[in-house]
């Protein structure tokens, strides 16, 4: 990976590397190798360094203020709308640095392997997606982690310096001084308190929607606005919404579904009222899981519409204490046969984000 800053820096763009292969492929394909220097149990390990105000006046081109080291499993990642196709043998070393002035930390990970397989007492090589180095580690006689070889475009794209120019490429980059650090070894909840300031959890969002949500049962989530909030949203249109999955959906999936990749291949239907005649339009959607959301795009299959309506989408996420999130901010959720000329363009009103309660199946049935 060249990087795993999803959270971190913007990527300029995904990268193909012709010559990943050796290294990683032997990295997702077996179990990680043991390393009694880092780890004399084989638990997850940590190692660190908060530098302070006089070592970083004596090093003014050091850029890292804060540095860990993480040896074991992914500290950062969660449980997600998309299941993660990544096994504990992907990626066993972690690094995390916070430059001085920046708020919050930034993050990459790579496979380490011994830098001489035949040899026990040789480095070790932490080597991430095209044939880079994320860094070296030795252990001294005291117990710190000697960390070398760490490069400045770590948390950047392979090319970076070309892409972005020099200027913007070194303010960018880890100073010239970013290298050869000397870690404690520290308990492994600090690595853990330390990555999670990348990104922090909102508790109160929970589990995803495909942990919430289950294949085999039926789900309803709606809303209904009352006079006082469709008096202060005069373009909103919706006066109730339903968003749920029914005898129907759980028929199509229990037919055709894989409950191994859930969401994927998942029907809902939206179901709105408008404030205008209380004319109800209901529109099914076909989902698949996609990072923190899913992303749903209508679908023919249950419907008569025999127009290409491929392209017309809405994403669901978690909301907090138990909610639904159902948006599209681009075009708005459907309140129109989506087939009808009313539906070409983006939709003029209000009707874009909602945020949706759970209800009993039968308030929405049909």
């Amino acid at each position: 990976m060249a990087s795993r800053t999803v959270v971190g820096r913007a990527m300029a763009g995904a990268v193909f590397c012709a010559a990943l292969v050796a290294f990683a492929g032997a990295a997702r394909a077996e179990q990680p190798p043991k390393f009694p220097e880092l780890s004399p149990t084989g638990a997850d390990a940590c190692f660190g360094r908060v530098y302070d105000a006089a070592h970083l006046k004596a090093h003014p081109r050091q850029k890292v203020a804060r540095i860990f080291f993480y040896y074991g499993h992914d500290p950062v990642s969660r449980p997600n709308e998309e299941p993660s196709t990544m096994s504990d043998a992907a990626y066993n070393g972690f690094l995390t640095t916070t430059v001085r002035g920046a708020k919050k930390p930034e993050w990459a990970a790579g496979w380490c392997r011994k830098e001489d397989p035949d040899d026990t007492a040789s480095g070790i090589r932490c080597g991430m997606e095209c044939d880079r180095t994320l860094a070296s580690l030795k252990v001294d006689d005291k117990g710190r982690l000697l960390l070398s070889n760490v490069q400045p475009d770590v948390y950047l794209d392979a090319g970076a310096e070309e892409d972005l120019g020099k200027a913007e490429y070194n303010k960018q980059a880890l100073g010239s001084e970013d290298d050869n650090f000397k870690l404690d070894p520290m308990p492994a909840e600090t690595c853990k308190a330390e990555f999670a300031r990348i990104d922090p959890i909102d508790p109160a969002l929970g589990d995803p929607l495909r942990v919430r949500l289950k294949p085999d049962q039926p789900f309803c989530f709606g809303r209904d606005y009352d006079d006082a909030h469709l008096k202060s949203h005069p373009n909103q249109l919706t006066q109730s919404i339903r968003v749920f999955r029914g005898p129907v959906e759980l028929a199509s999936f229990a037919a055709g579904g894989d409950a191994a990749n859930w969401p994927d291949g998942a029907d809902i239907a939206v179901s709105v009222t408008t404030r205008q005649k209380g004319k109800k339009v209901t529109q099914t959607y076909s989902c698949q899981g996609e990072a923190d959301q899913w992303r749903c795009s209508a679908s023919a299959k249950m419907s008569d519409f025999s127009c290409d309506i491929s392209q017309k989408e809405i994403f669901l996420k978690r909301g907090a204490n138990g909610t639904m999130m159902v948006a599209n901010p681009n075009n708005a959720v459907a309140i129109v046969d989506l087939c009808s000329k009313a539906a070409d363009g983006k939709t003029k009103s209000d009707d874009k984000v909602y945020r949706l309660n759970p209800m009993p199946q039968s308030a929405c049935a049909p």
